[in-house]
């Protein structure tokens, strides 16, 4: 098993793109002696750029995620279906969702790679697939670490045949995104202990994703061979997540076993608490990211703004039922607690 050194405790807060992962989360993170990421994911490279500079202000390490900008396809006639199918879903906000129009792009990246190699932060971390290998190089020769999200052996061994200094093993109890390298394919649901000890035999760090909310969980999977265990549903609810109220409040008053794996909100695997939206659209919805995140993503702030739960993506991993109105070092010490 690798050591981790990145911080005092070999535990991670996860980047949580869309604004669940704030500044202040990552600064509470580290009050813990913990290591938190940034989740450059949907943000422009502005203001990624100032989050990053808040935290080097508090003489904070963290780490940046960015989003590998791997389309998942989809032609007009899909997308237009689709759209046309959302109507009734935007029209209590008097939003055409009908007449959106289908939206690729890349999130920056090529400018966020830059900004990362103009200010290299410890630890640089890449979802949904592969980086350049001139990327990987440039990001390492600047001093960075680079970790890659993997969801299966050969991912993993894709990703160390790249160069990564370490890999994210994300099993499927995650939540959020998949960083699936092959969305169109189901990611088997492999139990975290195992998949760490699958990683961990490629002999580089690994970090441990997916499910985790009890400290019981994590000397398991440290002896499995992960160096660190990151965690994200659990920090949720705390005062520093930038999480909506209407996500915060629906995680507290969700029942057991709610969370579901859906592609409805962005054409991309994702884990989610079950709703009305995913219930009405789980059989019809196409693939294809980020055309459909941009198609749903004015319904899915009009829904947060509102309080209506039944059409908001309520990203939760499986622990969902651990996350707590705690401040986020609280939360993480006792995470802490049976190491």
């Amino acid at each position: 098993m690798s050591k981790w050194t990145a911080s005092d405790l070999p535990i991670v807060a996860a980047p949580m793109a869309g604004g669940a992962t704030t500044p202040a989360l990552v600064a509470g993170a580290a009050a813990a002696g913990a290591f938190g990421f940034l989740a450059g994911g949907y943000k422009t490279p502005e203001a990624l750029a100032a989050e990053a500079e808040q935290l080097r202000q508090l003489d904070v390490a963290f780490g940046i995620n960015l989003f590998v900008p791997t389309a998942v396809p989809i032609i007009e006639p899909d997308f237009r279906r689709y759209a046309a199918e959302l109507a009734a879903e935007g029209e209590p906000y008097g939003l055409d969702l009908a007449a959106a129009p289908l939206v690729e792009d890349d999130d920056h990246w090529q400018a966020k790679i830059d900004l990362l190699l103009q200010n290299p932060p410890p630890v640089v971390s890449f979802t949904f697939g592969l980086p350049e290998r001139a990327a990987v190089t440039a990001l390492q020769r600047a001093g960075s670490q680079v970790f890659i999200t993997v969801t299966t052996p050969a991912e993993a061994q894709a990703a160390r045949d790249l160069g990564a200094d370490g890999l994210i093993a994300q099993s499927t109890e995650a939540g959020g995104h998949s960083g699936t390298h092959t969305p169109e394919v189901p990611v088997p649901a492999v139990p975290l202990g195992d998949l760490v000890r699958q990683v961990a035999a490629l002999d580089v760090p690994v970090i441990a994703a997916g499910g985790i909310g009890h400290s019981h969980q994590i000397p398991p999977l440290l002896e499995a061979g992960a160096a660190a265990v990151m965690v994200g549903t659990v920090l949720l609810r705390t005062p520093e997540s930038g999480a909506s109220e209407t996500h915060k409040q629906a995680l507290a008053s969700a029942g057991p076993a709610r969370t579901v794996i859906t592609h409805a909100f962005t054409g991309r695997p994702a884990r989610a608490l079950t709703n009305d939206f995913i219930t009405r659209h789980a059989t019809t919805a196409p693939l294809g990211y980020p055309a459909i995140h941009h198609l749903t993503r004015p319904l899915r702030a009009a829904a947060a703004a509102a309080g209506d739960s039944t059409r908001l993506h309520l990203w939760s991993g499986t622990a969902y039922q651990q996350a707590q109105r705690t401040p986020a070092h609280a939360v993480l010490t006792a995470l802490a607690s049976d190491l």
